[in-house]
């Protein structure tokens, strides 16, 4: 049912900024991973309805939870990146984020501490704020966890290990500063329009 989505670019396209390394085991292995627990607790919760036994329903459903979204928010970053990165956002966004965060400067100061100060493993992420209009960030623990309501992510950085230890050791601060060159200013443009258009119907 859920399926492992193709890239963009070959596994190397990124680098220097992430190594082809790092982007081949984290795609082919810890990705799938997340896409074979979805499928797996699934499969066990459709099981679960057939025979009546619930027992392990909230179980399953914790573990639906946390594969889903790290197959959700693998998916968004791999998108969110691109060998033709970096810069700048123009246009709605760019005026967006300077509205709401006192210029692009403040925004960038602002994400990189929201990812610099997650306490274990999960993701930094810029999101669409249904209920105020007006854009967000915050951490998300593990790939579920601490996620406030309404919110439609536009924007996540990979803030777990296997995200950059092979390349940057314990040294989070020059992987985050690394992935701003990578960062694909048009797909977030593109998930900005799209989250204003939708959100209205919302609420």
């Amino acid at each position: 049912m859920f399926t492992l989505p193709d890239l963009d670019y070959d596994y190397s396209a990124l680098a220097p900024h992430i190594a082809a390394e790092i982007m081949e085991l984290h795609h082919s292995k810890h990705h799938q991973a997340y896409v074979t627990g979805a499928n797996t607790a699934w499969d066990k919760l459709a099981e679960a309805r057939d025979t009546g036994n619930f027992a392990t329903v909230a179980k399953l459903e914790k573990d639906l939870a946390f594969n889903l979204g790290g197959h959700i928010n693998h998916s968004l970053a791999w998108k969110n990146m691109s060998p033709d990165g970096g810069g700048e956002p123009v246009g709605a966004l760019a005026e967006a984020i300077g509205e709401g965060f006192n210029g692009f400067a403040t925004f960038k100061k602002q994400f990189t501490e929201v990812a610099m100060t997650i306490q274990g493993s999960g993701w930094s992420v810029l999101a669409w704020d249904v209920c105020g209009s007006r854009l967000s960030t915050f951490q998300q623990y593990d790939h579920q966890g601490n996620l406030p309501a309404a919110q439609i992510p536009l924007l996540v950085l990979d803030m777990w290990e296997h995200a950059f230890y092979l390349q940057y050791r314990n040294v989070k601060a020059d992987y985050v500063a690394a992935w701003w060159n990578v960062v694909n200013w048009a797909d977030v443009a593109a998930r900005y329009e799209k989250a204003r258009a939708q959100a209205g119907g919302l609420l």
